[in-house]
């Protein structure tokens, strides 16, 4: 499976604002490049990352054949209680990847 990478805060300030970055390992083939014996070599992408909090969707987007392997996003949150974090990459044949995190109230 793919390795990700999420930086998020343990802990944050009711009604703070954290940010949020994302990096996952993936080749992210377009299917338009060939190998070095001039075969076209198959798409293989990622189509969609989602990001929960609390179980409610908070952040969503699209990737295209176009976006760079290994992904990276960041994103703004607002915590106003402690809060689970879902973390879930899809790719263009059904397989996903979840991760998840807490992020505490103090």
């Amino acid at each position: 499976m793919w390795k990700a990478r999420i930086s998020v805060p343990k802990s944050v300030s009711r009604g703070d604002t954290a940010e949020i970055k994302t990096l996952i390992a993936h080749p992210m083939e377009s299917g338009f490049r060939r190998d070095n014996l001039g075969r076209q070599m198959p798409r293989n992408i990622l189509v969609s990352f989602e990001v929960r909090m609390n179980g409610d969707l908070v952040f969503e987007t699209r990737l295209f054949p176009g976006i760079a392997a290994n992904p990276y996003l960041s994103f703004y949150l607002k915590f106003d209680t402690t809060s689970e974090l879902e973390f879930l990459w899809r790719d263009q044949h059904g397989i996903e990847h979840l991760e998840k995190r807490q992020v505490q109230i103090h």
